[in-house]
């Protein structure tokens, strides 16, 4: 078995790739490692998406935690970004998501949070991992009248929202929103909290039956949103993933608002407030080209550092910046938040528009997107392990990058929650750009499929 955490947790096939038994596995590792020296009997809190093997893999991961001596509180299905919420509110030691996010209904994964709601740094993933893989130092079992105790939350959607909708200082009534909920863990809040807040809420893709789940919806399917807003009239239309730690946006004129947009929008807003720390946002290395240019001509310093939110947050709790984000979506407020959070992020940006009194496509012009192509190459698992070391892949990278040269670049990596290589180019001309991604694309296929 190789490395079990990506940069998302731990993801695979459920059943397959991620089993019950590892499941049960990982519970008692983390509580081993997250609860030691703990003077009391630590308390786990656990969350869920909607897809049909989270029931199944929260109960391993409980049984794992109970089995020696931890505590569990079960929140039935939460967006994830209400699990760190709620560890610090029910004052647990961790918590637990069992979600694999916007993958397909096949896929799981399991992401862990310390007691402080930050996911976990990569020393404390690679301990539990070592007790796992390694075997050499099982977690000690408790006896038969020391198991821990399981605990049903039924109030944890309310507590989320309700701390959602504290965030917003005044209604959102009159602004018309399509609501897209991936047939996710959204599909218990959205509707509430979009209400509650006086939208006029139309909501979509909110009956999950286990298996639709991200399919043919949600941030990475805007096609029936965009639809939707446009045959309707309506103002705006966000649409989430699977555990709704992400947003995007389709303006009234059925324009899509990628991350890179909407932190273009909210920097420059929480500038002028004096709201952005150190006038400074955080992105990623596949931020848009046209949003570095956003940042240079409105004197926002742009921090970036690689894929994943994860990092994205490290680099903001290191020196202490209050905003940043990925262009998919993972939007971060640090002042109301710990992680990515899609509903946040939705309702932060429509009271931003409602105080300015403008629409999102009015907005969305501080910045010009340069084209982008992106295009995923499926690959073995030999061939993701050889990615860094095979030549003639190198060559051709270094060969696309020196095409583009001053006009553009060229990202090339491995997915760290899928079996992908993923090869992305942007510059001024699109024909160019996907000329060069494309020939680029085909040596990784040829060689590493």
């Amino acid at each position: 078995m190789g490395r079990l955490f990506g940069t998302d947790g731990v993801r695979g096939v459920a059943n397959e790739k991620l089993t019950c038994e590892l499941a049960l596995e990982l519970g008692r590792a983390a509580a081993m490692v997250l609860s030691d020296n703990a003077r009391r009997r630590p308390i786990f809190a656990i969350g869920m998406d909607t897809r049909i093997s989270s029931e199944m893999l929260a109960c391993a991961m409980a049984a794992g935690l109970c089995s020696v001596g931890a505590d569990v509180y079960l929140l039935g299905v939460v967006p994830t970004p209400a699990v760190p919420y709620l560890v610090g509110k029910y004052k647990a030691d961790a918590g637990v998501m069992i979600s694999a996010s916007h993958n397909s209904a096949e896929f799981n994964g399991i992401k862990l949070f310390s007691g402080d709601g930050y996911k976990l740094p990569d020393e404390l993933e690679e301990q539990i991992e070592t007790i796992v893989l390694d075997r050499q130092q099982s977690p000690k079992l408790s006896d038969g009248t020391d198991i821990g105790k399981v605990v049903i939350r039924d109030n944890a959607v309310k507590d989320y929202v309700d701390h959602l909708k504290s965030t917003v200082p005044f209604s959102l009534a009159g602004m018309a929103v399509a609501v897209d909920c991936a047939n996710g863990s959204a599909s218990v809040t959205a509707r509430r909290l979009f209400t509650e807040l006086g939208a006029d809420c139309h909501v979509l893709f909110d009956q999950p039956d286990g298996l639709n789940i991200n399919a043919g919806c949600g941030s990475t399917h805007l096609d029936a949103l965009r639809g939707y807003v446009l045959e309707h009239g309506l103002d705006i239309g966000v649409a989430f993933d699977g555990d709704a730690d992400r947003c995007l946006c389709v303006d009234g004129s059925g324009n899509v608002v990628d991350g890179d947009f909407i932190m273009a929008i909210c920097a420059l807003d929480m500038m002028k407030r004096g709201k952005l720390e150190k006038n400074t946002v955080v992105g990623t290395i596949m931020a848009n080209m046209g949003f570095s240019r956003f940042c240079e001509e409105n004197g926002i310093r742009l921090v970036t550092t690689k894929v994943g939110d994860r990092y994205v947050l490290e680099e903001m709790l290191l020196e202490e910046y209050s905003f940043g984000g990925e262009q998919s979506g993972h939007i971060i407020f640090r002042d109301f938040a710990t992680t990515g959070d899609g509903q946040l992020t939705a309702i932060q940006l429509l009271c931003l528009l409602k105080r300015e009194g403008l629409t999102l496509e009015q907005a969305a012009k501080v910045m010009t997107r340069y084209p982008q192509v992106m295009i995923n190459v499926p690959v073995s698992h030999e061939g993701r392990l050889k990615f860094y070391m095979d030549p003639e892949v190198k060559a051709a990278i270094e060969a696309a990058k020196a095409e583009l040269g001053r006009d553009g670049r060229v990202v090339v990596r491995a997915s760290g929650t899928e079996p992908l290589i993923r090869v992305m180019a942007e510059g001024l001309d699109e024909d160019r750009i996907r000329r060069v991604a494309e020939r680029a694309a085909e040596v990784i296929r040829e060689r590493l499929a």
